[in-house]
């Protein structure tokens, strides 16, 4: 009897013993990433104030390099600094490097989102280096650093990501770059310009039909000034690039033969004119009647 009594368990004894889950790890921040973001943000952010207070960068003076790049149609985009998008590019990352969530997520993310930056860094400097044979010191900074950011992104690569299919998804995200950067060569190239402000059309083909003549060159910051007070009319203005090879080429024997020795330079009725012009002010120079335009 003693020995049946033994045996027997409690109701309680009877039943598994629950193991209640280990409490879910937080993912540390990537701190190398987030700390070239944040130097991305900074060098960005004073890029950005600077081209919207319109002054220049430090070491960089008016003939500068950087001028030259900060001038030209490359430096805005979609009507805002184009460092300002970078700006919110690596705002970006440093959210996603500090925020809590698996690693797999982050890394895709990260990834995708520093070969962009990558490719739209690479894409300027070589528009700046063939386009205007300018190279500003501080755009090459934000290269390092995005470029810093990809490799350190890329070399810890999780052990499952992206799998077997990782030629899959270099392709698609290396189409994804390619996509971004040919919009942005379409746009500085004028294709999604808007429509051309008649009273400024009308006064191109004015200056062309009566002789006028302006001579620039692709790098002169004044003339991209110019340029752009034409908006979509600035490719119908009687311009002659004075530097086709760019500014360590030869002058052109057109620019040799008038003597034209600063960019921009106007001929207009036989008279020169070493600055930008306002449009109402060529409209003057030139008989063009500016108030009394009405479109047709």
């Amino acid at each position: 009897m003693a020995k049946a009594r033994g045996k027997m368990r409690s109701p309680d004894s009877s039943r598994k013993k629950t193991v209640a889950p280990a409490p879910r790890q937080r993912l540390a921040p990537d701190w190398p990433v987030l700390a070239l973001a944040i130097f991305g943000l900074v060098l960005t952010g004073y890029l950005s104030a600077v081209a919207l207070w319109g002054t220049l960068p430090l070491m960089c003076g008016a003939e500068s390099d950087c001028a030259t790049i900060q001038q030209s149609r490359w430096s805005m985009f979609l009507g805002l600094p184009i460092a300002l998008w970078g700006f919110a590019l690596y705002a970006l990352i440093a959210a996603i490097a500090a925020a809590p969530g698996t690693r797999l997520k982050r890394w895709r993310r990260l990834w995708t989102l520093s070969l962009l930056g990558l490719a739209i860094s690479i894409y300027l400097t070589l528009a700046g280096v063939i386009g205007l044979q300018a190279v500003c010191l501080w755009c090459l900074l934000s290269l390092l650093a995005m470029a810093a950011i990809f490799v350190l992104v890329h070399i810890g690569r999780p052990t499952s990501a992206p799998g077997t299919n990782w030629r899959g998804w270099l392709i698609n995200n290396g189409a994804l770059a390619l996509v971004v950067v040919v919009l942005m060569q379409l746009y500085f190239a004028g294709l999604f310009a808007p429509a051309p402000n008649p009273r400024l059309q009308a006064l191109a083909n004015h200056l062309e039909r009566t002789g006028a003549v302006y001579y620039g060159a692709d790098w002169c910051v004044v003339c991209q000034q110019q340029n752009r007070l034409f908006g979509a009319s600035a490719k119908d203005l009687p311009y002659v690039e004075c530097h086709p090879s760019g500014s360590g080429g030869p002058v052109a024997l057109e620019c040799v033969n008038a003597g034209v020795r600063s960019f921009p330079t106007w001929v207009i009725r036989g008279r020169e004119h070493t600055q930008l012009l306002q449009p109402e002010e060529l409209a003057r120079l030139s008989g063009f009647r500016w108030d009394d335009f009405k479109a047709e």
